[in-house]
């Protein structure tokens, strides 16, 4: 037998185990399960309202014109769809979505941008290294890099996003974060928008203290109040932005893609090959062929807006009128996620209140 390096398990470790899993890693023993995912398993009950979790609205989903682009591409693409393709992504989608045609070689297309985080943790992190998040923040960013043994410090964010005062105080007490993970477009869970002049700063603290911003951009198509901002990636180098077409498409297609600085990108190349060689071929010439009928695509965009701001009215409007004083709701601007902060008086957590929410056919995110 020939051993390929690093340790290996012999027939009399084997023979010794009790438990089956015993085998396991300790970060296959320490993965836990996301409470949102938890959640879904509610969501799908009959008669269940659910406020849980960034699901697209299914009516929205479109699901004809997605039917229609998988008939073209294999008519006329059938063979290199069907095909292996190259790791990094096909060039029809990476061109289309790059933010201009010299960055198209920066993208990496991936399964999903929780794939994104997952190949970041992986090329970025060792045990013990610092990555900053907001308070709250993503469950499935902090999943990701707990799983690479980062040890997560939050940083407290408000209406206006992360606060980078609180993270420059931080860093002159002694942190040193390798990374910092933002959603500065209608934050998950928060709503909040990270403003201009903290993004500057941001940017600023990136550059004089070297370490990288990981922006993570699912919501930023779906503005229904207030003016665009600059994203972090075109302030400084020290940043990576990833992008989905799971809120703003279908996520059953598992398309995301991340723009990174050069020196990035094949780290996170051979990381990808190592885990599913490449996103399916068949499902990015689809979000490539939907993207390219910008008709549609504006189109189907202000719908999802109109709708969804729409919808966020309703709840707030509903919430301020039936908490009676003792929730506070902030809006967003866009996006998917509404924050409700409980007053003490109510007497509950949110944990505490979830049971009966659910009992009564309402699920959210504690």
């Amino acid at each position: 037998m020939t051993l390929l390096g690093g340790p290996h398990l012999d027939a009399r470790h084997l023979a010794d185990a009790h438990d089956p899993a015993d085998l396991l890693s300790r970060r296959g023993r320490e993965a836990t399960s996301s409470v949102i995912r938890d959640l879904l398993d509610w969501t799908r009950r009959p008669g269940m309202a659910s406020l849980a979790g960034g699901l697209p609205a299914a009516e929205l989903l479109p699901v004809a014109r997605v039917g229609e682009a998988v008939a073209r591409v294999l008519r006329e693409q059938g063979p290199t769809a069907l095909q292996y393709g190259p790791t990094d992504g096909e060039v029809a989608l990476r061109e289309r979505v790059a933010p201009t045609p010299s960055r198209a070689a920066d993208v990496v297309v991936t399964t999903g941008s929780q794939q994104s985080l997952d190949l970041l943790a992986r090329v970025l992190v060792d045990p013990g290294d610092v990555v900053v998040v907001e308070g709250p923040s993503y469950l499935g960013a902090i999943s990701a890099f707990r799983s690479a043994g980062a040890h997560l410090v939050e940083v407290p964010g408000d209406a206006e996003g992360l606060d980078p005062e609180a993270l420059a105080a931080a860093v002159a007490g002694g942190l040193r974060p390798k990374a910092v993970y933002v959603v500065a477009e209608f934050a998950n869970p928060t709503g909040a928008t990270l403003t201009a002049e903290r993004r500057r700063r941001l940017a600023e603290l990136a550059e004089r203290h070297r370490f990288l911003i990981v922006e993570d951009d699912p919501y930023g198509a779906l503005r229904f109040a207030g003016a665009p901002v600059a994203p972090l990636a075109e302030r400084t180098e020290r940043a990576v932005r990833l992008g989905t077409a799971s809120k703003t498409l279908a996520p059953g297609l598992r398309v995301g893609w991340a723009l990174l600085p050069p020196w990035l990108r094949d780290p996170v190349v051979r990381a990808k090959q190592a885990v599913d060689l490449h996103t399916s071929t068949l499902d990015q010439l689809v979000v490539a062929d939907l993207l390219a009928d910008e008709e549609f695509t504006a189109a189907h965009l202000a719908r999802l807006r109109s709708t969804y701001e729409r919808r966020c009215r309703a709840l707030v409007s509903a919430l301020a009128r039936l908490g009676g004083g003792r929730f506070e709701v902030t809006p967003p601007d866009g996006g998917m996620f509404a924050w409700v902060a409980l007053h003490r008086s109510l007497g509950l957590t949110a944990d505490e209140l979830l049971p009966a929410a659910l009992d009564a056919g309402v699920a959210f995110v504690p």
